[in-house]
């Protein structure tokens, strides 16, 4: 990468107490001295000592006091020799100081550049880049904890430790390959089966941790899906515990998807309301209905409202009651006389989890919310994993799946080839999650992804 000068805003843009403007590259101490004047020149200044001064237009005129502060190679946040500016917060002040910079030969920072410099120079590997968005976006203490431990390093040491012992046991069987007549360096097939289960229950036991990492970071999606007029805002209010949705007797309110997210134990959790399923000649109540049914497909969880204090149990575009597997059916409006009885629900939904629930009173919200999070969770706990993305988690199940073909043709007997070659394959998955060979077009996905200024 060119070590060009870049420049960003670093804190949100909007009124605040104070904005960053950071600058990266050979040469931004002494750019930054042409806007930012103290007692000495910038540039000469100790590095890491916050200096009090003027910002100045190219032309002489000041525009704001602000501290700066430099950092040399090898010791920023990036590597490479940087620098900021902490002006006072504001729509215009740090707007000026980047146009001012820009103008003065540096150029706007594109999405996630400073993170991914910080990356090229060796300062972060992949894990630990994108654990960083992680730590931005956390909305719960166990998310931004998760993020946090990946950070650290914490995935990384477990991930390269496990990569040593896949590597040694290769190394043992091109040894036994390679020289079959030599004692040294022989591992019998027993032994290598016992290692080969070993890091496959290693591998399963570190997948769960990330998965559940994974759910702290990404939230579980819940839709909510009935026929109008069964309270489903109501209920995405109750879950809130705010009034989020229009609440109104009248059916087919609800014409577009609403989206919010709460917090139970750590997890966020995405609650989207959804428009009434029916049939309707209303184009706008129809793309509505469609949105639903799409929701349901996309959702981890869907909670099936009913009235319970009507008798008609059918929903869904063409009538019928029948509901997705693992579906949880929300008995609501048990405030009101009950019209369906346990024996009519079993009936029509024979195995499935129901609640029975006032959204009006609030009566059985927690209840729901505690069987919500057992049927993403798994029932276990979500502390103590690592918050990665998607394509983490498939460079993990890759490796696991190697790792099991592997154990399974030692047990097959199908020779030392074959068995190396899996290994071979979950070591490569692995080196991908740590962007040990990263290709250009990896490093765009996953820095476009962060804001400018990150």
């Amino acid at each position: 990468m060119a070590e060009d000068i870049i420049t960003a805003q670093a804190t949100a843009w909007g009124e605040g107490g104070i904005a960053i403007v950071r600058l990266s590259g050979e040469g931004c101490a002494r750019l930054a001295g042409k806007i930012f004047s103290g007692r000495r020149p910038f540039e000469e200044q100790p590095p890491r000592y916050m200096a009090l001064g003027t910002l100045r237009t190219r032309g002489g005129e000041a525009f704001d006091e602000a501290l700066a502060v430099r950092f040399p190679r090898g010791a920023s946040y990036t590597g490479e020799e940087s620098a900021e500016i902490h002006c006072h917060g504001g729509l215009l002040s740090a707007q000026k100081c980047v146009e001012e910079l820009c103008a003065l030969g540096a150029r706007l920072a594109e999405p996630g550049e400073f993170t991914r410099r910080a990356f090229v120079n060796g300062r972060v590997d992949l894990a630990q880049a994108e654990a960083v968005l992680g730590i931005i976006k956390a909305r719960s203490d166990e998310a931004l904890k998760a993020s946090a431990r990946a950070l650290q390093g914490g995935l990384t040491a477990e991930i390269k430790k496990f990569m040593d012992e896949l590597t040694e046991l290769a190394a043992a069987l091109e040894v036994d390959l390679d020289f079959p007549e030599e004692g040294e360096g022989f591992i019998a097939p027993d032994e290598s089966a016992a290692r080969i289960k070993a890091l496959a229950a290693r591998g399963a036991e570190l997948l769960s941790k990330c998965r559940a990492g994974m759910l702290l970071r990404e939230g579980a999606r819940v839709a909510i899906i009935g026929r109008p007029n069964v309270g489903k805002s109501s209920l995405l209010n109750a879950l809130l515990e705010e009034n989020r949705a229009i609440v109104t007797a009248a059916p087919g309110t609800t014409r577009d998807s609403i989206e919010e997210t709460f917090i139970y134990k750590g997890l966020p959790i995405r609650i989207i309301d959804t428009a009434g399923i029916r049939e309707t000649s209303d184009e706008a109540e129809a793309i509505g209905v469609g949105r639903s049914l799409r929701a349901m497909k996309e959702a981890d969880v869907v909670l099936w409202v009913i009235d319970g204090s009507a008798p008609d149990l059918s929903c869904g575009p063409n009538g019928g009651s029948a509901a997705p597997d693992g579906t949880i059916i929300v008995v609501n409006k048990s405030d009101l006389p009950q019209k369906i009885t346990e024996e009519t629900l079993n009936a029509e939904y024979p195995g499935a989890e129901t609640v029975s629930i006032s959204a009006a009173r609030g009566d059985g919200i927690e209840e729901l919310k505690e069987i919500i999070f057992r049927r993403v969770s798994g029932g276990g706990a979500l502390a103590g994993g690592y918050a990665v993305t998607a394509r983490q988690m498939e460079c993990l199940t890759e490796a696991g799946k190697a790792i099991d073909e592997a154990a399974a043709s030692i047990e097959a007997g199908a020779g030392n080839d074959a068995t190396i070659a899996c290994v071979a394959e979950a070591r490569a998955a692995l080196s991908s999650l740590l962007g040990l060979d990263a290709s250009e077009n990896l490093l765009d996905k996953v820095f476009g992804n962060f804001c400018v200024g990150k």
